[in-house]
Formats: structure tokens, sequence, C-alpha cells
């Protein structure tokens, strides 16, 4: 059974940093390329970083030089550190295999507000 457990949000100001935690289970985490997702009210869920298992990163122009993805495949865990947050940043963030399976973690929100 797949379990996707992320954490990490928070209420921060434009300009800062948040870092979000994602421990994976059910899945064999070292073969697997993961994504962060996220989903903004209103608006689709969109893929924003992805990192493969052997460390390939990708990014969504919206983010790119400001987020970065990485993994610790001793600890099953991937990360999103991300910087000069913006209020267009607002939305729950999941993680998941990309592609991405059917079964979802509950997301940690993250509000970027002054």
């Amino acid at each position: 059974q797949v379990q996707l457990v992320e954490s990490g949000g928070g209420l921060v100001e434009p300009g800062g940093s948040l870092r979000l935690s994602c421990a994976a289970s059910g899945i064999i985490f070292s073969f697997a390329a993961m994504g962060w997702y996220r989903q903004a009210p209103g608006k689709q869920r969109e893929l924003v970083a992805a990192i493969t298992s052997g460390g390939r990163t990708h990014y969504a122009d919206s983010v790119k030089g400001r987020f970065t993805i990485s993994r610790d495949n001793a600890k099953n865990t991937v990360y999103l550190q991300m910087n000069s947050l913006k209020p267009e940043d607002t939305a729950v963030y999941y993680c998941n295999k990309d592609p991405y399976l059917s079964s979802w973690g509950q997301g940690t929100q993250v509000t970027v507000s002054s």
C-alpha cells in the first residue's frame, strides 16, 4: 500500500522560504522518479518539480530558479526547498511519483501572504 506523507507547509510572507518534506512508503523509492505537485483553489493540480532516480531535476517555468527538489533514498524522502515565495505559490502541495499514481497523500498547505 502506497503512503505519501507531506509536511512542512505553513504561512509565510512574500519573499520568505519553506522546506517541504515527503516520506514515501509502499514503493521502491530509490528506483522511482518523484514529483512535487500543487493545487491552488479553482485550479488544476500541476507538477512543479520532478527528480529522477538518478537525480536529474526538472522544474515548471513558474518556479525555476526559486524552488529546488532533492531526495534522500536512505530515508525514502523527497524535499522541496522553496525560496523567494510569491502569493501565487499559495496552494496545497503534494508529492507523488512522476508520472503520478492514483493514490495521493493529504498534502500540505502553503500560504504566502503579508
